[in-house]
C-alpha cells in the first residue's frame, strides 16, 4: 500500500458547474463542456493549454477593469488567504482570486490591493462575470466554427480524391 500523499492538482473548477445542465461553457470556471468532462484524463500539456486560454480571458477582462490594482500586493493577499495559485498564474488570474475573495467578504477590499472600495466589489464582480462568460462563449463558438470548417474541408477533399 502506498503512503504517497499527493496534493490534488489544481483545476480551474469554481465549484458551480453548469455543464451538468447542458451549458457548452461552464458558468463557474468557463471551461468548455468537453474539457470539464475529460479534465482528469488530460496530459499536462493539455491542462496547460486550457489554463493559458482561461488566463488570457481573465487578463483581457480584469486587467482593464482594475487599473489601480497593485499586483505584488494582490498576490500577497491571495496567498495570505491560502488560495492556491499556479506558479505561472497570469495577472488576471491573481486579480480574479482577489476579487473572488472580496466578493465573499467585501471587508477585505481595503487590504486586497485591488484599489477598489468594498461598496464597488459586488457590482464589479457582476460585471466581470457577465463579460468573462460572454468572452468564453464567443471563444467556444469560434472553436466550434473552426472545427466545423475543418471538418467540411476534409470531407470535400476526400470526396474530390474519389
Amino acid at each position: 500500500m502506498s503512503t504517497d500523499r499527493r496534493i490534488a492538482s489544481l483545476t480551474p473548477c469554481a465549484g458551480r458547474c453548469s455543464t451538468v445542465f447542458g451549458d457548452s461553457v461552464c458558468r463557474g470556471c468557463r471551461r468548455f463542456n468537453h474539457e470539464v468532462i475529460k479534465w482528469n484524463s488530460y496530459t499536462p500539456e493539455q491542462h496547460s493549454a486550457v489554463w493559458k486560454r482561461l488566463d488570457a480571458q481573465l487578463d483581457q477582462i480584469l486587467v482593464p477593469m482594475l487599473p489601480f490594482a497593485d499586483l505584488c500586493h494582490v498576490e500577497g493577499f491571495v496567498l495570505s488567504k491560502r488560495a492556491r495559485l499556479r506558479p505561472d498564474a497570469s495577472p488576471g488570474r491573481k486579480l480574479y482570486h482577489a476579487l473572488k475573495i472580496c466578493e465573499k467578504n467585501k471587508n477585505f477590499a481595503d487590504e486586497s490591493g485591488l484599489g477598489i472600495q468594498g461598496s464597488r466589489v459586488k457590482p464589479l464582480w457582476q460585471e466581470f462575470e457577465r463579460r468573462v462568460l460572454a468572452l468564453a462563449e464567443a471563444s467556444y463558438d469560434l472553436a466550434f466554427l473552426r472545427a466545423d470548417g475543418i471538418s467540411h474541408n476534409l470531407i470535400h477533399r476526400a470526396e474530390d480524391d474519389e
